[in-house]
């Protein structure tokens, strides 16, 4: 896929779409049941009732949980003209086309992994195998294709993986 007509169209957007709304529909889900039972719990006083407190604590804890799955649905790496962004858990990179090395995604790895010019390897969780692995060696020839046209990994002697 090294031929320029083979690129994809930019800006690209690489990201496990189905673990996406699998996340986000669970979170929204668990958010609606403990809200409901949150609602739905006995009120009044005395023995076997729930104040405000009470319900709000469920509330929080479908809130909670919601955020624990949309900080794992945020992964995604974003390509355009100047260079690749990729957005892991918690962190956000932007690199530039020359430092991009190389883009790998061996046998048994979970993503894909950027050798990056300062010698540094750079996870990129927007590209996972356990999203589908077909997908993800699809996606992961796109980027080193683009890596090879418009980075330092045309120069680059090792090549690729």
């Amino acid at each position: 896929m090294s031929a320029t007509a083979d690129l994809p169209e930019l800006p690209i957007t690489f990201r496990p779409r189905r673990t996406r709304v699998v996340l986000l529909s669970i979170g929204t889900a668990l958010l609606v049941v403990f809200a409901v039972i949150a609602v739905l719990l006995p009120g009044g006083s005395g023995s076997g009732s729930w104040n405000v407190a009470d319900r709000l604590t469920f509330v929080g804890t479908g809130l909670l949980i919601f955020g624990v799955l949309v900080v794992l649905s945020r992964p995604k790496v974003m390509v355009d003209q100047a260079g690749v962004t990729v957005v892991n858990l918690t962190v956000k990179r932007r690199l530039e086309w020359a430092e991009l090395i190389r883009v790998n995604l061996r046998a048994g790895d979970p993503w894909v992994y950027l050798d990056l010019a300062d010698g540094t390897t750079l996870a990129a969780m927007g590209i996972q195998t356990g999203a589908g692995k077909a997908q993800a060696i699809r996606d992961a020839r796109a980027l080193r294709a683009l890596a090879e046209v418009r980075g330092s990994a045309a120069e680059d002697p090792r090549g690729t993986d």
